[in-house]
């Protein structure tokens, strides 16, 4: 019982103090320090990114810090399972592929989505589409960035089990990439545990989007220059 008394009077205090001076100051890994204003504040939630969960449409997704980057650690799992066969369709409603129509490939790797529709229509890079709010579809500048955090070793990026060979997953960072392979634009579904693919925000052109994947057998991170918008791939969101 003492111990619990201790306890609580140090959460005690620290909230007197706290509503006494009535601003906080945030400090990031990046030297760089925000003073948030505490009056007229009831509570307070503090996201601590690698430990702290993001809860969206009824899955609770977890994070990890790579370098001064803050990625959800699964690809997205949201919205209504269509056909391979289908096309996603610009309505009220998020539509995804699941690998091989299974709806267990979606609960394992994530939904595959078009990239139209993981960006809901809009073309701005770096915009939210289909991700949590205060979270966006990676530029291709940002997934740039993670691959020089990693030293270009996608092994570190990959969970274990993932790949073999040169290219056997460590998942030292945390990333824990799954090898989902994609849809074609045919409607029909290839490369599971063999390739990992996700969408960034950044076009090449009018219909070619930049996206990163992963190979089974090799360790680096390829960056395609630009790939047809139809397919069907993953998405890892990134935090605003």
């Amino acid at each position: 019982m003492k111990k619990i008394f201790i306890l609580l009077t140090i959460i005690f205090t620290t909230t007197f103090v706290l509503a006494q001076h009535k601003t906080m100051t945030v400090y990031y890994s990046g030297g760089t320090t925000d003073v948030v204003n505490l009056t007229n504040t009831d509570s307070i939630v503090i996201f601590i990114c690698g430990a702290s969960k993001v809860n969206y449409s009824g899955k609770a997704y977890n994070t990890v810090l790579i370098g001064n980057q803050c990625w959800l650690k699964e690809n997205l799992d949201i919205g209504t399972l269509i056909q391979g066969s289908q096309n996603a369709t610009e309505n009220e409603e998020i539509e995804k592929y699941c690998y091989n129509n299974d709806p267990n490939n979606c609960s394992i790797y994530g939904g595959l989505y078009q990239w139209q529709e993981a960006m809901q229509y809009v073309t701005s890079e770096g915009s939210r589409g289909i991700c949590p709010e205060g979270w966006h579809i990676p530029t291709l500048a940002e997934f740039e960035t993670l691959k020089a955090a990693v030293n270009n070793d996608g092994n570190s990026l990959k969970a274990i089990g993932q790949g073999y060979g040169n290219g056997a997953g460590t998942d030292t960072t945390g990333f824990s990439a799954l090898l989902g392979g994609n849809r074609e634009t045919n409607g029909t579904f290839i490369h599971i545990d063999q390739h990992g693919h996700l969408w960034s925000s950044s076009l090449e052109n009018t219909l070619y989007v930049y996206h990163p994947y992963l190979w089974d057998d090799r360790s680096d991170i390829s960056i395609h220059i630009g790939v047809y918008a139809g397919y069907g791939f993953g998405v890892r969101c990134i935090k605003d």
